[in-house]
């Protein structure tokens, strides 16, 4: 079977103010269901701030390695290009990023408020990630 390469070049992709190594872009959100669809791109060989995740997270890989590390930095996880993840709500806090080349992951995120916790390298909370933020993304 041929390799295809998946080409981004149409996606409007945003920022996080603050947030290093990522790009994303907000697809939908269904505030019935609470359901938030992002694609999240993580740069190559960069890992992108501390946080962990307050509701179930399902990803797919669709270009690159999806790489997620413990807190202390040592690899947790790789994830290769056609990788589906059910990963529950946790307090296990992770950094993630791509491998050798951008890696492009489709997230969807179930949840009606809180979202994520940002952390700092000491693992306090210095910011919450909400619907609301996804939301002024769109």
């Amino acid at each position: 079977m041929p390799n295809f390469a998946f080409d981004d070049s149409n996606i409007d992709w945003r920022r996080l103010e603050g947030v290093d190594h990522l790009w994303l872009s907000v697809r939908d959100i269904d505030d019935e269901a609470g359901i938030v669809h992002v694609l999240y791109k993580f740069a190559a060989n960069e890992k992108i701030l501390l946080h962990r995740h307050k509701t179930v997270n399902k990803t797919f890989v669709i270009q690159g390695e999806h790489r997620l590390y413990h807190a202390d930095g040592e690899i947790k996880e790789i994830r290769p290009v056609g990788s589906y993840k059910v990963s529950p709500p946790s307090e296990d806090p992770h950094r993630e990023g791509g491998g050798d080349q951008d890696v492009i992951v489709f997230f969807t995120i179930y949840g009606k408020g809180l979202l994520y916790e940002i952390l700092d390298d000491a693992q306090n909370v210095v910011a919450p990630l909400t619907v609301e933020d996804f939301r002024a993304l769109l």
